[in-house]
Parts: C-alpha cells; sequence; structure tokens
C-alpha cells in the first residue's frame, strides 16, 4: 500500500463541451478545470446549478453524457483515463474508483433486490469470484458496516421498499464493496432530512475509513462541506474560482462570490438573516470574456469585465478575483444586503380569533398489501395522531420534523377545507367541517397553498399572466383589475411585469418558486400554506427565496403555515415552531426560545444534527443519529411515549419511570413550560413539570 498523502486522483486542464456545428458554435461547460485528490482526503467541490460540479465528477470516471466532448488530462494513480477504451474504464470503475450517485432510486435497478446488487459488484470485480450466496452474506456486512439496521431485511428489499436514506447507505457500501482508492459522492445528501443528512455523511466516513479512500464531495450544501471536507473548490461559470483548506476558506473567503454561498447558508445558530446574491448564474458558453460573476458582484470595476482573473494566493488558498483582499475583509451582509428583519408579532387581543386552530388531528391511510400485514390484522397506518396548533393574525408557525413525522399530512387536511376525519379544523373562526359547497369555494381565497415543486403545478400550456390570474378569474374578480393586480404580484415577488407573457420551462426552478408564490399571493389570502417551498432549491436562489418571504411577513401580510425541514430555515423565517414526531407535537413554542433551550429529547436530537458552514463550529466528528419516527399501524405501539426507543434521557431513567414512559403517552395539556410553550415529554430537559 502506498504512503500517506499519496496523489491517488489529478485532472489538468479537464475542458467538457457540446461539440459545434454549422449552425452553431461549440458550446463550453467545463473550462479548464484543475484538481489533485490524495489519499485519505476529502475535498469538496461546491458551487450552484449549472456550474459545471457533476459534469466534473461523471468525466473523472469516463461517464461523460453522450453528445459532449471531453478534453485535458485525468490521470488515476499515474494511468490516464482520457481516451481509455470503455472496456478498460469499466474495469476500474467500481476497484480503483466508485460513485455514489444523486439519486439511488434511479441509480439502483428497481428488479434485483438490493442485496444481489451490490453482490453484483463483488462477483464482477473480486478474484477468486465469490458465489451468490456468499456475495450476499457479504452485501448484508456491508449495508451493516454502513449502520443500515436490520440489513438482512434490507438486503432482501427492492429499491422502491427502502426509504431515501437507507437506499442512499446502500449505494455507499456497494460503492466501498471493492475498497476503491478513490469515491466520488454527487449529492449525496440533497433533499434528506437533518438527521438522515448526518447518517448518510457517517456511512460515507466509515466507508473512507474503512478503505483508506480518498472521497470527492460535491455538494450545494454548504454546512455539510464544512463538517466533512479537508479542502474545497468552489466552481462558477465552469471553472474553479476559488480553493483551499475547509478553515480557511470559510473563515476568510476571497472571492465575492464564495462570500455570498457561505453568507446565502440560513445558520440556526446565528440571527444575522442569510444574504441572498442579485442575478443568476451565467448560461453555459456565455461567461466572459472577463469575470464570469462580474454582472453579480457588488465589487466589480472596468477591468473586472476585460480579462478573466487567474487563480493567485498562497499556502493553498487560491482566489480568481482582482479585488480579493477587499472581498476578504468585508462581510457578506455588507456585500449582499439581506432585507431588514421584522419584528415579531405581539401579543394577540383578548377574545382575537386565531386565522387557523387544528384540535386533536387525526388521520390514518389503507396500507398497500405489500407492506406484509398478515390477515386479519392492522390494514392502516397513522400518517398523523394527534396534532394541536393554533396561528394568529400575521403570524408564521413552522411545522418541522423527519419525513413521515406527518408535516405534509397535516398540511393537506387543513388545504382541503373539509371535515376531517378526526379531530377538529377551524379557519377564520369557522369550523371546516359545516361549510357548503359554495362557502368552500369562497373560502379557498382566504387559503392558498405553495408546493414542494412548483413545475408540478404550473400548467405547462399557458402563461405565467394565466396561471397568475387563474385563482382571481375563480373568485370572479371584475377583469379590468384582472390585469393590474397580476402586474403588481409579479413585482412584489421579484419578477417583471413582462415576465407574464414567458411559459413556465423559461424560468429557473427559483423564478418558478416565486411564479406560484404570485399565484398564490393574488387573491390577499389570509392564510398561506409553504410545504417545503425551499428544499430542492440552491443554497442562493433558497437565501432569495427566504428574503422574499420574509419581506412579504410585512402587515397586513397573511398568516403562514411552514412546514420544512431546513432548522435554518426555520429561524430566520418564523415567529413560533411545533415540532413533530410519529404523528405527534411534541414540543412547540417560540422558535429563539425553542431553539436555545429545547425541552423535548427529539427536539434537541434535531437541532444538534443541524450543519453549520463553519469548520470551526463542528465540535465532533459526525455520528449516526437516532432511529427514525414513522407511521405506526393502526393498533401497533399505541402505548408510552414513541420516541423511547431512540431517546437518550430514557436509558438514564430508573425503573418506576421507564415504566411510566412505557406505558402513558405524554399528554399535551399535561406539560407546560408557560408563556405559550408546552413539551410532551414526561421529563423535559432543564424545565420544570406542571401536574
Amino acid at each position: 500500500m502506498s504512503g500517506a498523502g499519496e496523489v491517488l486522483l489529478t485532472a489538468r486542464g479537464l475542458r467538457i463541451e457540446r461539440p459545434g456545428d454549422r449552425r452553431r458554435p461549440a458550446l463550453p461547460l467545463v473550462r479548464g478545470v484543475d484538481l489533485e485528490l490524495r489519499r485519505g482526503e476529502v475535498l469538496a467541490l461546491v458551487g450552484e446549478s449549472g456550474a459545471g460540479k457533476s459534469l466534473t465528477a461523471l468525466a473523472l470516471l469516463g461517464l461523460c453524457p453522450p453528445g459532449l466532448r471531453m478534453g485535458g488530462s485525468v490521470r488515476l494513480l499515474g494511468r490516464e483515463l482520457a481516451g481509455l477504451p470503455a472496456r478498460e474504464l469499466a474495469a476500474l470503475r467500481g476497484r480503483r474508483i466508485a460513485m455514489v450517485f444523486q439519486d439511488a432510486l434511479t441509480a439502483f435497478t428497481p428488479v434485483q433486490r438490493v442485496g444481489d446488487q451490490i453482490g453484483e459488484a463483488l462477483r464482477i470485480h473480486r478474484r477468486p469470484r465469490p458465489g451468490r450466496a456468499a456475495a450476499r452474506r457479504a452485501a448484508a456486512g456491508l449495508l451493516d458496516a454502513v449502520g443500515v439496521r436490520e440489513p438482512e431485511r434490507v438486503a432482501d428489499a427492492y429499491p422502491h421498499q427502502l426509504s431515501g436514506g437507507t437506499r442512499q447507505r446502500a449505494m455507499i457500501a456497494m460503492a466501498m464493496a471493492n475498497r476503491p482508492d478513490v469515491i466520488v459522492a454527487d449529492e449525496p445528501t440533497s433533499c434528506l432530512d437533518v438527521t438522515v443528512q448526518r447518517q448518510v455523511l457517517a456511512a460515507l466516513v466509515t466507508a473512507r475509513r474503512a478503505t483508506g479512500a480518498a472521497l470527492l464531495l460535491v455538494s450545494h450544501d454548504l454546512g455539510v462541506v464544512a463538517g466533512a471536507a479537508d479542502r474545497v473548490a468552489v466552481m462558477y461559470g465552469g471553472r474553479i474560482v476559488e480553493s483551499g483548506p475547509a478553515g480557511a476558506l470559510f473563515a476568510r473567503p476571497r472571492m465575492p462570490y464564495t462570500k455570498g454561498l457561505i453568507g446565502s447558508v440560513p445558520r440556526i445558530d446565528s440571527e444575522v438573516p442569510p444574504t441572498p446574491m442579485p442575478g443568476a448564474p451565467p448560461v453555459p458558453g456565455q461567461a466572459g470574456p472577463g469575470c464570469a460573476f462580474v454582472p453579480r458582484c457588488p465589487l466589480a470595476e472596468a477591468q473586472c469585465g476585460v480579462a478573466e482573473p487567474e487563480l493567485t494566493g498562497e499556502d493553498g488558498h487560491v482566489a480568481a478575483c482582482r479585488r480579493g483582499g477587499e472581498a476578504e475583509r468585508r462581510t457578506a451582509v455588507e456585500l449582499f444586503p439581506p432585507a431588514p428583519p421584522r419584528p415579531a408579532p405581539g401579543a394577540r387581543d383578548a377574545g382575537r380569533e386565531p386565522v387557523l386552530r387544528v384540535t386533536g388531528l387525526a388521520r390514518s391511510f389503507p396500507a398497500p398489501r405489500a407492506a406484509g400485514w398478515r390477515r386479519g390484522g392492522a390494514r392502516e397506518v397513522r400518517a398523523v395522531e394527534r396534532v394541536d396548533l393554533e396561528i394568529g393574525s400575521g403570524e408564521t408557525l413552522a411545522l418541522v420534523g423527519e419525513s413521515a413525522a406527518g408535516k405534509s399530512t397535516t398540511l393537506l387536511e387543513v388545504m382541503a377545507l373539509a371535515a376531517p376525519r378526526h379531530g377538529r379544523i377551524e379557519v377564520l373562526g369557522r369550523d371546516v367541517a359545516t361549510l357548503s359547497r359554495g362557502e368552500a369555494r369562497r373560502m379557498r381565497a382566504a387559503v392558498q397553498y405553495v408546493p414542494q415543486d412548483p413545475m408540478s403545478s404550473l400548467d405547462p400550456r399557458l402563461p405565467v399572466g394565466d396561471i397568475v390570474a387563474e385563482p382571481l378569474l375563480v373568485q370572479r374578480w371584475p377583469a379590468d383589475r384582472v390585469a393590474a393586480r397580476v402586474a403588481e404580484v409579479l413585482r412584489l415577488v421579484g419578477l417583471r411585469p413582462e415576465d407574464a407573457s414567458a411559459y413556465p420551462h423559461r424560468f429557473s426552478g427559483g423564478q418558478r418558486q416565486r411564479i406560484a408564490l404570485a399565484r398564490a399571493l393574488a387573491v390577499e389570502p389570509r392564510l398561506l400554506l409553504l410545504d417545503e417551498p425551499v428544499s430542492a432549491l440552491d443554497v442562493s436562489v433558497r437565501a432569495g427565496i427566504l428574503d422574499l418571504l420574509r419581506r412579504l411577513r410585512e402587515d397586513p401580510g397573511p398568516a403562514c403555515l411552514f412546514v420544512s425541514h431546513d432548522l435554518g430555515a426555520v429561524r430566520h423565517i418564523a415567529d413560533r415552531v411545533a415540532v413533530l414526531h410519529s404523528g405527534r407535537v411534541v414540543e412547540t413554542g417560540g422558535v429563539r426560545e425553542v431553539f436555545e433551550r429545547p425541552g423535548h429529547p427529539y427536539t434537541r436530537a434535531l437541532l444538534a444534527a443541524v450543519p453549520v458552514p463553519d469548520p470551526a463550529a463542528v465540535a465532533a466528528p459526525v455520528e449516526p443519529s437516532v432511529p427514525r419516527g414513522g407511521p405506526l399501524a393502526v393498533g401497533e405501539g399505541a402505548a408510552g411515549c414513541r420516541f423511547r426507543t431512540g431517546c437518550p434521557v430514557f436509558t438514564r431513567l430508573e425503573g418506576g419511570q421507564r415504566v411510566r414512559c412505557e406505558r402513558e403517552v405524554p399528554g399535551v395539556p399535561d406539560i407546560s413550560a408557560g408563556r405559550g410553550r408546552w413539551i410532551a415529554c414526561h421529563f423535559p430537559a432543564g424545565l420544570t413539570e406542571r401536574r
């Protein structure tokens, strides 16, 4: 084995372009990238969508998409990969260099069991070739090594039967199967809950330590990068614009773009709001002739647009910026000022009705037969077991928790404006169960919904103006007011009135989210339901949407129910927070109070798992989080606290106290910390129990 610090992978002058023809010139997508990866280190490649990160990662394995042309040099252990025949490249993939793809569901074969697919990687590369049974046993061992619970069961499952986090860990197990020298991970934590992110990162750490491999981590999540990377390379417009040790780059970024990226991350440990960068990344092939960041840079001068700057610096920290010294001295808030914060809403007047009140809400769904229920057993699962919420005028309440906690189900029950199966929902003082059909239609003007994926709700056949006008027409607004209102709300969300004539496919993801917000705001709603509105967006685009949401809260702004697993965003958007676990609200209160003094062990576990974009603030290496809560079968696990199997407090309790947690479900009215805050826990941390 080679010594520590050995260079395993190098890329020099890496270029990727779409070849030209008679009608169009060649389109450069990646422009002269240089990388070096040493044994045992983690190099993070960061930047916005379209920067060229994933293309660079694919090119390192010889996996450029069809129709693209690669140039430059890529050497693995001294062997040139560029131009290598496909058969020889295939022999190296999985054995010397392995890939963890962003979407494990599409990367796995849907008709083969997970254990067989991991075993196939072993059977292809190992000599002597193991038998199928031996490969399956080895696959289960690999799953166990990356922290998968019940590895034998997971090995016997098909990909669609597993959660997103388990699939991602199974893909990491496959990548480490043959102890490769280099592992390339492309956005391995994208769109995952914070606790699942932590588990996936722990699996990557395990894989790297077990194999001694170097890791190239492609990500736009700077919190994840800060806690995992040794070095960071920032890409913009198809090239690297800053690179250096993680500690130095995060502490003293020298490129305004890097400063803006780091400032765009909503931090759970700070009240400074995220800083939105103006504009959008350059369209591939249209960067230059000078610095590609000039149209968005607050420090740009005439010379910046003449020639593209070279990477310069010292101590391994280099940046492509003529004004790097000034950028290093200025803060992100000074360079990209956010909207001023709005004071928290005051206490509601006595007797004033809230905009939304949810009491004892419960919801069950039929269980699929494929889920393995026994004949005569439970046929339903509980998505929501008991939810109690209240939102006042102009207030934003965040509903947080892991996937399958019941957040989106609660939101959909409110949005239905129909009698729930169990519990009571009141909107604007009216019980929705008593609404006639006409009253429910008129009520919809007061309750508007913004989905997680805006493109799924925007009709691709209609121009934006018609999409925004549609709810106004449904509510029978006069025609002469509709056009003026459409132009008004487009300006409100940061779009131009001229955009009304364009179709949705012409806009970026962040702009589509603004269109969805414009449509929801058009009818001047009293209550806005936001379902993960920033979860799939780049960090810089997310900052822009969060800045917009903060400005929309100005009086007389609508009340908001904000569903999210991004606790950093919640810190800067919401007034109060309600934490869900296994379909129950386990803690609620003011955001600042709950985040700084969490009372429920589950809340503390969620907050501890949130990555912070500061290597100096990472106190300990990434470790697996608590077991996740999911939907319960009706009649199953009805007794006791749902969180006790993963609760660190439960393990320290005496016998009689443990029995209480095992037999009694913590009641909402029984335990309170005062001032509108309560914790559904028999033994809340640092807070007084009231009986």
